[in-house]
């Protein structure tokens, strides 16, 4: 064989023949490789890097996948069975098959954590400044961790004799069990963070003395309350109290036929819970349909299954003593609902409010520039309150209230508040454009359903308050980062170098991605076309 026989053509041939044009003078358009963000990124409220802890998965380093999660999220385990999912809801796969089940794998990885004990160290130096966070749920915590992760000195401080807020307080253990939360927040305590309980904060501006910064994290624990005409023995609680109580030691007496008032993923909790009590019958009360009622899916199937019953287009005018007198809705063209003068009698030995929650405002009132709109504080794009050093977020700031949501808040008050410090604005890295469905080649992903979690049965559901959902094992947790489809970003599959017919792609070798001799390209697309995760796209000019 010759010399010239053991490469490809186009690296044949002698500079200054006559076969040895660049072909690359021919194009009008050239390939780049870019990074585009993957939508899963994209919905997560925590700011997690989705895709990157995947694909560590994915590689089996479980522990470096915990880690990237870290970096964002102090509650992987937490997260793993209490988020609902918008990464998920926002992932291509679902329209070639179902979603990668990135809520099971953060579990696993969440669990595997504790299992085997991985810590988290803090490499800052000390800054010798002080935080005080109030408030020791999700927000505050994460807030306090990201702080101590910087160098500062952070306390807690609640009023609740356990930490957690409403991830303790206002979630059934059925669906996060408490060793969990307990394992979770100690590693956070074991990063320096003064955790101050039964220590209600009553004096802000002392507070603001104290310390250098101040991060309000109250939450929602203040049940709305609506004015039903009630018997004098009607038995009328509201959904926050008793989720509380219980957590307490303190078992409410609902009876055996009990009626939710209100739609939301709340009210799914207390008519599960009820069934968990003894309940022979719960039924959902709820003014409007299906449609529009603010629970989440996965929330009204699990009740549905556990025999919770709803009456949609309802509203409760009376209750007493052993019934509700209900009275049905109609929606009118712009969907609120209309009494309809239809009456009809429910059996109910108790009735539970479930029409949301407030948070307890009464620090903030009266706080010079702090501003308090809507029952919610008023903060800026630092997440900062008009009162200099005091920041707030979690329920207290507008915003959905989900653990999820919170957690990003803490995270992003606490680069604002370590920016602050400095004299600094915090400055968030441009986001890129989103790798939508339709820039991918899925012609290249064979169909791979997802691993469905184990659940109980629902006599065992119901009769106690064992967790519900399941988690996966090593090998499914592997599956089902293996089936991410990297949208957006390189994953060095090699189909550009095979394709490309001018063998004018270059591989930098492993990590490090590929590079385009422009001399020799020609611009004909064939890489980006083929590229099955739409990272590569074709620019108008040669150079």
């Amino acid at each position: 064989m010759s010399e010239a026989s053991k490469h490809p053509y186009a690296i044949t041939l002698d500079v200054g023949s006559s076969l040895a044009n660049k072909t690359g003078s021919w194009r009008t358009e050239r390939p780049v490789y870019l990074d585009r963000m993957p939508p899963c990124n994209d919905a997560c409220p925590a700011g997690e890097n989705v895709q990157e802890w995947l694909a560590l998965a994915e590689d089996g380093d479980y522990e470096a996948a915990w880690r990237q999660i870290m970096a964002d999220n102090p509650f992987p385990a937490v997260m793993g069975r209490v988020c609902y999912r918008p990464c998920e809801t926002a992932c291509n796969r679902a329209t070639l098959d179902q979603p990668v089940g990135i809520n099971s794998v953060e579990r696993f990885l969440g669990d595997e954590a504790i299992t085997q004990g991985w810590s988290v160290t803090i490499d800052a130096p000390p800054s010798g400044r002080s935080m005080l966070v109030i408030g020791a749920g999700p927000s505050g915590l994460s807030a306090a961790y990201h702080l101590a992760l910087r160098g500062h000195r952070v306390t807690v401080r609640d009023d609740s004799p356990q930490a957690g807020g409403m991830m303790r307080y206002g979630i059934p253990s059925y669906r996060l069990p408490r060793d969990v939360v307990d394992a979770e927040i100690q590693r956070i305590v074991d990063q320096g963070v003064r955790l101050e309980l039964s220590t209600p904060v009553t004096d802000l501006d002392a507070a603001l003395g104290e310390f250098d910064a101040v991060f309000l994290a109250v939450g929602a624990h203040i049940g709305r309350r609506a004015d039903i005409p009630a018997g004098d023995s009607a038995r009328i609680v509201d959904a926050v109290s008793l989720l509380a109580d219980l957590e307490k030691g303190e078992e409410p007496l609902l009876g055996r036929r009990v009626a939710v008032y209100g739609g939301g993923n709340t009210a799914m909790d207390v008519a599960r819970t009820a069934r968990r009590l003894g309940a022979s019958d719960a039924v959902v009360v709820y003014r409007r349909t299906r449609e529009r009622m603010p629970a989440h899916d996965i929330e009204v199937h699990e009740a549905l299954d556990e025999g919770v019953r709803m009456r949609w287009l309802s509203t409760i005018v009376y209750a007493g003593d052993d019934r509700v007198l209900i009275e049905r809705m109609r929606l009118d063209e712009t969907g609120f609902p209309q009494p309809t003068g239809e009456f009809e009698e429910l059996d109910a030995d108790s009735v539970v409010l479930a029409l949301g929650q407030q948070a307890d405002l009464a620090l903030v009132r009266g706080l010079p520039d702090a501003t308090i709109a809507d029952g919610v504080v008023q903060v800026d794009g630092r997440m900062m309150t008009g009162h200099a050093g005091l920041f707030a977020g979690g329920d207290m700031v507008r915003g959905e209230r989900t653990v999820t949501v919170a957690v990003g808040h803490g995270k992003r008050a606490a680069r604002n508040i370590d920016a602050w410090l400095s004299g600094a604005t915090y400055e968030h890295a441009e986001r890129p454009e989103l790798a939508s469905y339709d820039r991918l080649n899925t012609w290249y992903y064979a169909d791979a359903p997802a691993t469905l979690r184990p659940q109980l049965d629902v006599a065992r559901r119901i009769s106690s308050f064992d967790e519900v959902t399941g988690g996966l094992t090593a090998e499914n947790a592997l599956f089902e980062a293996r089936r991410c489809m990297s949208c957006g970003n390189c994953l060095e599959c090699d189909n550009c170098f095979g394709m490309c017919p001018d063998n004018a792609i270059i591989k930098l070798g492993p990590g490090q991605g590929y590079e385009i001799d422009l001399d020799f390209c020609k611009g004909c697309g064939l890489c980006a076309a083929e590229c099955p995760s739409g990272a590569i796209t074709m620019l108008r000019g040669r150079f």
